[in-house]
């Protein structure tokens, strides 16, 4: 999955859905799995109990990871994750690449090691995401902006969270504008960053026209199927 487009120090919008527009997140206990892999993923790390840490946070809402395991994701980190959004058949994810192939390493990962547990989970074989990732270069801190509020927003799509999008649990959303979960696991201040309280961000997010997004992939992502 290398991918030669990809340059240090630039965001990317980071998405793609399942293959044939399948589900790709049944319950939470697979939202979960995914948010797991997308968290600590950013650095090398090498995880023998995955299902143990995951059931224990269906039970408690958090990760039991040693505080060492965070402290070595933070601070040896290739790719830096500052905004996510985890749809029925399709996730949204802006990253910035911090090391050269880090991208790359980083998504092949998530997806390889998500794929093999859903199929085991679920009894099935061959490809579950719709080829390669997408990834979109984010041009300037206009864009950004627009684009978090586009990720943000994307569970308006689903009836029960629409006007509810800052409780929507497998979005940052609500890192945003009530309390960071993930600490520096999910850097945010460079967007939440810029505006002067919370409200000015909810407020920008709900006005700021993101039905005008034109990539391919928030396109591609906007199916009545979800």
């Amino acid at each position: 999955m290398k991918r030669d487009n990809i340059s240090v120090d630039e965001y990317y919008h980071i998405f793609n859905r399942g293959v044939g527009k399948k589900i790709i997140f049944k319950d939470d206990r697979d939202r979960i799995r995914f948010l797991f892999l997308i968290l600590y993923f950013q650095a090398e790390n090498n995880f023998p109990q995955i299902s143990r840490i995951i059931s224990l946070y269906v039970k408690h809402r958090v990760f039991d990871t040693v505080g060492d395991i965070t402290k070595h994701v933070i601070s040896k980190r290739f790719v830096e994750l500052a905004s996510f959004a985890l749809m029925p058949n399709h996730f949204h994810l802006i990253v910035k690449e911090v090391k050269e192939g880090g991208m790359g390493k980083y998504m092949q990962r998530v997806l390889n090691s998500y794929t093999k547990y859903f199929n085991t989970r679920y009894g099935v074989s061959g490809h579950l995401f719709q080829g390669p990732y997408k990834a979109v270069h984010v041009e300037d801190n206009e864009q950004l902006l627009h684009l978090s509020a586009y990720v943000h927003l994307n569970p308006k799509k689903l009836n029960e969270w629409r006007r509810k999008e800052d409780d929507f649990p497998w979005s940052s959303y609500q890192d945003y504008v009530k309390e960071n979960r993930w600490g520096e696991l999910l850097y945010n201040d460079i967007i939440i960053g810029q505006f002067r309280n919370i409200k000015e961000y909810i407020d920008f997010v709900q006005t700021s026209g993101v039905k005008e997004i034109n990539d391919e992939l928030a396109l591609d992502c906007q199916t009545s199927d979800v």
